[in-house]
């Protein structure tokens, strides 16, 4: 038995699991996929079920492995000139992961092709009230006209359909949720569709780890910091409170509802509480860090994991 780590250098979550697996002395590879061209690969007959992938101190065999788990791989790092020869490596060594991928189908926690899926954020909102999630009112668009009309009906938030971070020269910017109260907030959205909900007042933000039928549900006192009460990102404060605690049996049900009807085995759904005590789903990210969770609330959840990965 071996469980396939599929992740980078720097990736301090799957040091987590590693840590886990070490402790319950299970046989583990880590593949840090930007190391790719230290391997070399042989697929017997063509058959991607009986690949190997040798480096200088290990050999992976694809058909011992018996979970995988699926932690932000990179793509492969290819030191070369010449931009063409570079981007051409590239895409063969992407290939050989794509195999490796799909040979190992029904083993991942989650399979990277669910993941793809599952980050379609539209699909998640229905999805949340198809399993009876609160889901605040929505509109995805572009257009200036619809946009100013949903304003009319009172505060709303702005949000990222996928990528939260733009690159700047090297120093990424992180695109936060928004508070947009006037029209003028509005302005420049007909360069890329953009998620516009009406801003549910909040008690507290809540991270849900799932894995499989466990949940791991966190408090995150976001409102007692001004720069952390749209969004509980912003700022950098280290002292915002986390707590541990128990969600209400409904909601808990629906988030592991949720998780399995995006065909995933692991998901971080945030949610908001607001003063009447009513949880609404904001969105369930497939792969989304939780590590800092276990770190500040002792929730057991490379345990639950690992679990998952040998059952």
């Amino acid at each position: 038995m071996t469980v396939l780590l599929a992740t980078n250098r720097r990736d301090v979550t799957t040091d987590f699991i590693a840590l886990e697996l070490e402790r319950r002395a299970v046989v583990f590879h880590r593949l840090n996929t930007e190391d790719m061209l230290e391997y070399r690969v042989l697929l017997p007959n063509g058959d991607p079920s009986c690949m190997r992938l040798v480096n200088r101190t290990r050999e992976l065999e694809l058909s011992e492995v018996t979970g995988a788990y699926y932690r932000r791989p990179l793509p492969p790092e290819i030191p070369h000139n010449a931009p063409s020869t570079a981007a051409y490596m590239q895409a063969e060594w992407s290939a050989i992961l794509r195999s490796v991928w799909n040979a190992l189908e029904g083993r991942w926690l989650n399979c990277p092709f669910a993941i793809l899926r599952a980050e379609d954020k539209p699909r998640q909102l229905a999805v949340a009230r198809a399993e009876g999630l609160q889901v605040p009112r929505t509109l995805i668009t572009n257009d200036a006209e619809h946009a100013k009309n949903f304003l009319a009906d009172g505060a709303i938030v702005a949000k990222p359909l996928r990528h939260a971070l733009i690159e700047d020269g090297g120093a990424g910017k992180v695109v936060f949720t928004s508070r947009i109260e006037q029209d003028n907030g509005l302005t420049g959205i007909e360069s890329a569709p953009v998620i516009l909900q009406s801003e549910v007042p909040k008690r507290a933000d809540v991270r849900v780890i799932v894995v499989d039928d466990q949940v791991f549900a966190t408090m995150i006192e976001s409102q007692a910091h001004e720069e952390t009460s749209v969004d509980w990102r912003k700022g950098v404060r280290t002292d915002l409170e986390h707590r541990a605690f128990t969600l209400p049996h409904e909601v808990e049900k629906a988030c592991v509802a949720v998780t399995r009807s995006l065909d995933l085995r692991y998901s971080a759904i945030d949610l908001v509480e607001d003063p009447d005590g009513t949880f609404w789903f904001l969105e369930a990210n497939p792969n989304g860090q939780w590590a800092w969770i276990e770190q500040r609330t002792g929730a057991r959840i490379a345990e639950a994991i690992v679990s998952g990965l040998v059952r």
